[in-house]
């Protein structure tokens, strides 16, 4: 047994229980039954080209000497990202610890009441900072939610009969150069017109539905937003504010200007600039708009008992109902870090977040002072922590850069720079000598920090903030490490059990994977520093993107998007691009077969693109018949083919590679959704079959972990023609030679993130990827097998066999009374969590086991799923009052003196005996999703408001 190959580590069943599933489900080898899963005409006949594989050891060591190639100079470059301080209890008990970053996004409350609280906290965290009604629980970066919050407001004036046909939105010149991009991305293809220009200039004409502005701006002024929002109000035009969360401590809040949306980062509260992601955005907005609020929500409501309970609110997925009538397709968040940043504020609360702001304004303040002593032109007359200088600014980078400072340069007569947290007054001294230098002076010494205030007094913040319990207790290490522990133990992750979410793939999150994103070489690199600073980040991500073009058979990659979503949305602007630039820009019609994700119709709908939807035949295939006729029916103007392979069924489709040729004979591209890429690794590939674009889920195939619902990395890969179009970014180089504009904000999306996926990839080589999709099918099919005759599986190949993934019916027991939510529930007894529940399919279970899981583990979940169904043969629809319709079962009820139900408390709490060694208490029973959404709560609101409610 070699034990330096990770793939030992990373399997789950070992050789001699692989031959013993093997024989269980009826088969010679593992080879046999990839020969009978995956059709013959799609494999691949040569091994993928890959490095060979490391050991974990070799891999530190590694990882570890390309890190010292990163340049971690002094950065005050700003632009919305800052450095930081890491609070260490919140770094070990949060980012290092998978107790929170392997849980799976809340859709199982009663098992993520922890989760849940830690990001009701961030919501009411930014509701008290943006004075707004509700904000929901992080999106992506600051310029995607800022082109979520003009969306928003071009789907609410649809609904004002003066303002339906207006289509012009107003930005802000001083916004950050990024959002600019990003907004342009999102303008064009839903027919919005974007109007650059001053905000104090602005005519506010009626001609406009909305406007955004940077507050403050990103030379550092601040713009008088009360004024321009007062305006704005007067003429009907709806406003978003794009605000510096730290600012907002000394700032007036953007809601008491009566701003219609507030958005902006959380970076800024502890998080690592990870040269460029993941950090949670904020989103904000009045509740009068909660239904077009883009994410998730976290809403309080009751559980069975009336108990406080809390759970995802009204957004829950709605992406997927409203499918092609979304306005937007998110479907994560940045939980992690979200909570993260909510931690911050905790253990700050809010005179420790006063401190810091005065201190960074403090210092600010007393370095444009000296700088004015300097005989320096510092022109911001009302900033928080961003000077704007003028003058030779080429001089001034070349001193800098010998100093292993780092400004920024917007013209040649500009220098910009930004204070942050981390600031001292050793490192103004230094950015003072280089002025001191440039102007040939001797040197100032600034001996202490004085106390002015450079905000205008109509904009100072007067309102409290952060003045709940939660905020003003936890400010010992002490105190927050118990408090960060009480909510772990309230959410089931997968270091208690397995998660075995179909179109999921919970596999394991190595430690040696994880352990890097700790080190300050990759966590302190500004995601816009100059590229020779970041050789270490290049060479990674350079080589992950050429892995990654490796595995799919294609051309090219981009890793820019930052989840999957983001991923189907850029593959789409790029065959938009594609197409446009043959002439072809009537091609707008998207084909997308019914069993698709919910979120591809969106995303089709936000590239400018009419969807039409192609039938699936009773086995769950796609009708080729069907999509024949509309791809000659619509072979004008055919855009693309969104297509899920595997199905979403959880098969692979022997036609797929007739369906790719229909759509290139009709003019079209193929956009592959790489959501089920864990059964194709190694064995086929999007290029393989036939596409032409597919974006992947670095958090489910590559083993980024899910978080509690994010981070995640959406990269697309490209066949050669969709090459030069490729996402770029306005202020570094990226993507392709007529690169279409930002997708995200950073240049390489979620970069720190993509040091995990790189390293999986490095050690696993070759071989252990391909044994991995192996053992994910074996898992699978043995699962499959075991629970033949208890569960219908609903699709299965043309051999018989399942995917990595299958569906199994839960249907018919609606005769005992029993809904598949049922079974959900009462999997919380046993210690798990349940698989995908009425996705794709209603009323049924999708159950993915990924690789990573044991045979042992397996059978466990097996064992449990048996025992349930002997249990729902029990019951009948004449008495609810069953173990199922009870489930869960806390300890608190458990455990009470009266016990009023038909069957035993070891029944309820100790099913089989594997439960009484690591049992697992639900923290709440099962909660009222439609209480939470006719009473509405979504902030840590005191007690009082409950009862109102």
């Amino acid at each position: 047994m070699n034990t330096n190959a990770f793939a030992l580590r990373h399997i789950g069943p070992r050789e001699d229980d692989q031959n013993l599933m093997l024989k269980t489900i009826g088969v010679d080898s593992l080879d046999q039954l990839i020969y009978e899963t995956v059709p013959d005409d799609i494999r691949l006949k040569k091994p993928l080209k890959l490095d060979e594989p490391m050991s974990e050891h070799d891999y530190l060591v590694h990882i570890q000497e390309l890190s010292k190639k990163n340049k971690v100079y002094k950065t005050y470059i700003g632009l919305g990202y800052h450095p930081t301080i890491l609070p260490a209890v919140i770094q070990r008990n949060i980012l290092e610890n998978p107790g929170w970053y392997t849980a799976y996004t809340p859709y199982q409350a009663e098992i993520a009441q922890g989760r849940l609280e830690a990001l009701l906290n961030f919501q009411t965290m930014i509701t008290d900072l943006t004075g707004m009604e509700i904000a929901n629980a992080s999106l992506l970066d600051e310029s995607t939610a800022a082109a979520e919050a003009m969306s928003l407001i071009f789907a609410v004036r649809e609904r004002d009969q003066k303002k339906n046909n207006i289509n012009k939105f107003f930005v802000s010149d001083n916004i950050l150069p990024q959002t600019l991009s990003l907004l342009q991305t999102r303008a064009n293809p839903i027919g919005i017109e974007l109007v650059v220009g001053n905000e104090n200039t602005f005519n506010f004409s009626s001609d406009f539905f909305g406007a955004i502005i940077q507050y403050p701006g990103k030379d550092g002024q601040i713009v008088d937003i009360k004024t321009f929002i007062s305006k704005a109000n007067e003429s009907q035009i709806k406003v978003a504010v794009a605000a510096d969360i730290l600012s907002l401590i000394k700032l007036e809040a953007p809601g008491k200007f009566g701003a219609d949306v507030v958005v902006g980062t959380t970076q800024r509260f502890g998080i690592p600039m990870g040269y460029g992601g993941p950090h949670a955005a904020y989103f904000a907005t009045k509740e009068a708009y909660k239904r077009d609020l883009p994410g998730r929500i976290i809403g309080v409501t009751k559980d069975t008992n009336g108990n406080r309970a809390l759970r995802m609110a009204l957004q829950t997925r709605e992406q997927h109902i409203k499918r092609d009538k979304a306005t937007s397709n998110i479907c994560t968040a940045q939980v992690l870090l979200a909570v993260m940043a909510g931690m911050y504020s905790v253990y700050h609360g809010p005179k420790g977040l006063k401190f810091i702001a005065d201190k960074v304004h403090n210092t600010a303040s007393t370095l444009s002072e000296y700088l004015s002593k300097l005989g320096f032109n510092q022109v911001n007359t009302s900033f928080f922590d961003t000077l704007q200088i003028k003058t030779d600014a080429k001089k001034i980078k070349k001193i800098a850069k010998e100093k292993n400072i780092n400004f920024f340069y917007p013209d040649d007569e500009t220098v910009t720079i930004s204070i942050n947290e981390t600031t001292s007054i050793r490192d103004i001294n230094d950015i003072l000598s280089v002025f001191a230098e440039s102007a040939e002076k001797i040197t100032l010494v600034i001996p202490s920090l004085s106390e002015s205030n450079n905000i205008s007094k109509s904009i100072q913040r007067t309102t409290d903030f952060l003045t709940l319990d939660v905020f003003n207790t936890y400010h010992s290490e002490t105190e927050l490490m118990r408090y960060i522990k009480s909510l772990e133990r309230k959410d089931l992750s997968l270091n208690h059990s397995m998660i075995s979410l179909g179109s999921c793939t919970m596999k394991l999150n190595a430690a040696s994977e994880m352990l890097p994103l700790s080190s300050p070489n990759w966590g302190n690199m500004h995601p816009f520093v100059p590229v020779d600073q970041a050789e270490g980040y290049l060479t990674v991500l350079k080589e992950l993107e050429d892995q990654l073009t490796i595995i799919t058979g294609f051309s090219a990659t981009s890793l820019q998007p930052n989840s999957g979503a983001q991923g189907e949305y850029a593959g789409l602007m790029v065959i938009k691009a594609y197409h446009d630039s043959r002439g072809d820009h009537h091609r707008n019609i998207c084909l997308i077969p019914s069993s698709a994700h919910g979120t591809n119709p969106a995303s089709a709908v936000m590239a400018g693109m009419t969807v039409i939807v192609t039938k699936s035949t009773h086995e769950g295939n796609i009708d080729v018949d069907d999509l024949r006729e509309k791809a000659e029916l619509y072979k004008d103007n055919l855009s693309c083919l969104m297509v899920t392979y595997p199905s979403t069924h959880g098969v692979y489709e022997s036609a797929i590679k007739e369906i790719t040729q229909i759509i290139h004979d009709n003019g079209g591209q193929v956009y592959m959704d790489g959501a089920n890429m864990n059964a194709q690794v190694g064995l086929t590939n999007p290029g393989n079959i036939g596409a032409d674009v597919c974006h992947l889920n670095l958090h489910k195939t590559f083993a980024i972990p899910h978080g509690g619902g994010g981070p995640g990395v959406g990269p697309i890969c490209v066949a050669k023609q969709l090459v030069p179009f490729l996402p770029g970014n306005p202020l570094v180089k990226t993507g392709g030679e007529k690169a279409i504009t930002a997708i995200s904000a950073a240049p390489y999306g979620s970069a720190l993130a993509c040091l995990i996926s790189y390293g999986y990839i490095k050690m696993l080589g070759a071989e252990g990827l391909t044994q991995s999709t192996k053992i994910a099918i074996l898992n699978a099919n043995y699962i499959k097998h075991r629970l033949q005759g208890s569960f219908d599986t609903l699709y299965s190949g043309e051999r018989g066999r399942a995917a990595h993934e299958m569906i199994v019916d839960c249907r018919a027991f609606k005769a005992n009374g029993i809904e598949v939510t049922d079974i959900a529930k009462r999997l919380m007894d046993y210690g798990f969590h349940a698989p995908t529940v009425s996705f794709p399919v209603a009323g049924t279970l999708m159950i993915e086991p990924t690789e990573s899981e044991s045979k042992q583990e397996i059978d466990r979940f097996c064992d449990a799923m048996i025992s349930i169904k002997k249990e729902i043969d029990q019951v009948s629809k004449e008495d609810e009052n069953n173990v199922l319709k009870n489930a869960p079962h806390t300890l608190e009820m458990v455990t009470a003196s009266e016990w009023k139900f038909p069957y035993s408390r070891e029944t309820a709490a100790f099913p089989l005996d594997y439960v009484k060694n690591n049992k697992f208490w639900p923290s709440v029973r099962r909660v009222d999703d439609a209480y939470g959404d006719r009473n509405l709560i979504c902030t840590c609101a005191p007690i009082e408001a409950y009862m109102e409610a």
